[in-house]
């Protein structure tokens, strides 16, 4: 039968969807992801489409020597959540991959803005940078950018 909380959910969402509030909220997140997405082109990250138009991209990172699974961990013990993804003719295997994709919705529901994507952005490309660098620094730039990243999240509490 009918799931009636499936059918408020969707009410909703409906409602939601209809108001000015959540077509500037989509229009955020897309602007959002498009400064992020010219960060990582303008520091050398190429992404697989070339740019977005959405809130997704995906990152090419074989010209940095990493992997994608290399680069999810990385990012995740820092504080930044991405995953491992796979790119067009990838040669490394499903579970390795030469990608990551990352999107926006949760940092701008978060309230950050063009300001702090740009940060963002300049922080990942450091961090990749330092890993593929085999850069003696790693460690320390881990530690101060994970400090950075849990005050910038600070400034914008979920709650």
């Amino acid at each position: 039968g009918p799931l009636l909380h499936i059918i408020a959910a969707k009410a909703v969402a409906f409602k939601e969807a209809l108001l000015p509030s959540f077509k500037t909220y989509a229009q955020d997140i897309v602007g959002n992801a498009e400064a992020l997405a010219q960060v990582f082109v303008s520091r050398g990250i190429p992404l697989v489409s070339g740019g977005t138009d959405t809130h997704l991209m995906t990152l090419d990172l074989r010209h940095q020597e990493i992997t994608g699974r290399d680069a999810e961990v990385l990012l995740d013990g820092v504080g930044f959540t991405c995953n491992k993804n796979a790119i067009p003719f990838d040669p490394l295997p499903p579970r390795v991959t030469s990608g990551i994709r990352m999107g926006t919705p949760a940092a701008t529901t978060r309230g950050f803005k063009l300001p702090e994507f740009v940060r963002v952005g300049g922080w990942i490309s450091d961090l990749l940078d330092a890993f593929s660098h085999k850069s003696a620094e790693l460690d320390a730039l881990q530690r101060k950018m994970r400090e950075d990243v849990t005050k910038l999240c600070q400034k914008f509490p979920i709650y």
